[in-house]
């Protein structure tokens, strides 16, 4: 069995082999944690809280509220990487933002059509689509996170940050799969095949960026911006909370204060535990969902073990649904969506429950479904029966979008608009004396309209 040794912790770090556990620690407190797993089974917990309207950002910045990243946090499988600070429980709400899986209103996420159909396709397809997007519109520059570096939001300061994202992108596409690399001979590869995130556009706008204090502190000072300390530190904030947190690469990584020491040289850092919340990222593995994201494979195939989730719950007679182990964050938010829970392990569907999902836009194909791959017997047929009930009711009614309705004087000339040639496509007759005309139709419908010989007063009568 190989080793990764990793200068600095001056011990054998990682064993290269997929099955050690999750929870298990290596060399100098040093942590390893297996992604591919856990990222899939996020994404569709954050999917759900999406579809709850849980989550809520900032509607100029788009960043998420300190609640929404508690709340993220708490259904992460495997937790976040620190209890103390926030990588994953971060970025996810930014993720499906850049995706279109998610859109914002009032303030708070909902899902988009997307976004709904991405809950019944494989995590694997969705997360290849999150890369691709996030790359092309990420909500905000991941540099801008290194808090400790300042001076980011002068103009003409920093490159463009989808070059740098892509940049990186490419490095970790050239990382052999399924093979340890420790961050340092990683920035040494980057450096040397020329695929490096230059970071300051210009050598005067290096100057602009600066640590504790912009005269003594600047960047632009010989020294003060090695390689490590801005593209460096930019390629952490981008493998460790975009590319883990996405499950493209499984991590080793330990406690970031007093993990570098490569930035001690610069002004005004004496103070300062560490230069970034990433500098605890130690090694990183290319596995199979990352090879399979970043286009070195053509299909993905799940580690052994992890093609079926557990069969943990009992689905009776009496509608009720009974998990024999202890569910998944993103299971129990599916049960919460289509059932009330009832006790601890113990929820109730019933139809009001069902058209409950139905009305937030849940299809209930998806919710069977899910408890057919976790239940170890078939579904009673009485809860079937109650699902094709509830799926044929809320098949009579459609939602035919948002309508102005139009008042007439008299019959007549309601007939008369709604028999027009250019007005009859326009809209639709309700009743006696009015018309109703789709927002969307309204402009052309004010100027048919008008050539008419009637016009429309704003605001009413």
């Amino acid at each position: 069995m190989s080793r990764v040794c990793y200068d600095g912790l001056g011990s054998p770090l990682v064993p290269d082999d997929s099955a050690v556990p999750v929870d298990t620690l290596v060399a100098d407190g040093a942590a390893l944690r297996l992604t591919e797993p856990q990222a899939q089974a996020d994404l569709l917990a954050v999917l759900h809280l999406c579809g709850g309207g849980r989550l809520r950002c900032s509607e100029k910045t788009r960043r998420p509220s300190v609640a929404t990243v508690t709340a993220v946090a708490d259904m992460l499988s495997g937790g976040d990487f620190y209890d103390r600070d926030a990588i994953a429980a971060f970025a996810w709400p930014l993720l499906v933002q850049a995706a279109g899986l998610a859109e914002l209103a009032s303030g708070r996420l909902q899902l988009t059509a997307r976004g709904r159909t991405a809950l019944g396709k494989p995590a694997a397809e969705t997360i290849r689509q999150v890369w691709r997007a996030w790359q092309t519109r990420a909500v905000l520059d991941e540099l801008g996170r290194v808090e400790h570096i300042k001076g980011q939001r002068a103009t003409n300061v920093l490159t463009s940050a989808k070059t740098r994202r892509q940049t990186v992108s490419a490095a970790l596409a050239a990382c052999p799969p399924g093979e340890w690399i420790g961050v340092d001979e990683l920035f040494s590869t980057m450096r040397r095949t020329g695929t490096s995130p230059t970071v300051a556009r210009s050598e005067r706008g290096l100057w602009k960026l600066y640590i504790t204090d912009a005269q003594y502190g600047s960047l632009g000072y010989s020294g003060f911006a090695d390689w490590p300390i801005l593209e460096g530190r930019y390629t952490l904030a981008v493998l460790f909370e975009y590319a883990a947190t996405l499950g493209l690469i499984d991590v080793v990584y330990v406690d970031p204060a007093g993990a570098r020491d490569d930035f001690r040289g610069n002004w005004g850092t004496d103070e300062l535990p560490y230069l970034s919340r990433y500098d605890g990222l130690r090694a990183v593995r290319l596995n199979a969902l990352g090879a399979y994201v970043l286009g070195l494979t053509t299909a993905y195939q799940p580690p052994a073990g992890q093609t079926a989730p557990q069969q943990t719950l009992k689905v009776l007679l009496n509608f009720d649904i009974v998990a024999t182990g202890d569910p998944q964050p993103a299971d129990r938010l599916v049960l919460n969506n289509h059932a009330e829970q009832t006790a601890d392990r113990v929820w109730a569907v019933s139809a009001a429950t069902l058209l409950a999902a139905v009305d937030a836009g849940r299809p209930l194909d998806q919710f069977v479904d899910f408890l057919r791959q976790r239940a170890p017997h078939d579904l009673p047929a009485t809860l079937l029966t109650l699902v094709d009930d509830v799926t044929a009711r809320a098949g009579t009614l459609r939602d035919a979008g948002v309508v102005r309705l139009i008042e007439c004087a008299d019959p007549a000339l309601a007939t008369l608009i709604a028999r027009d040639r250019r007005l009859r496509p326009l809209c639709t007759p309700v009743g006696d004396r009015h018309v109703a005309v789709p927002t969307e139709h309204e402009s052309d419908f004010r100027k048919a309209l008008r050539a008419l010989g009637y016009a429309l007063p704003t605001g009413g009568r």
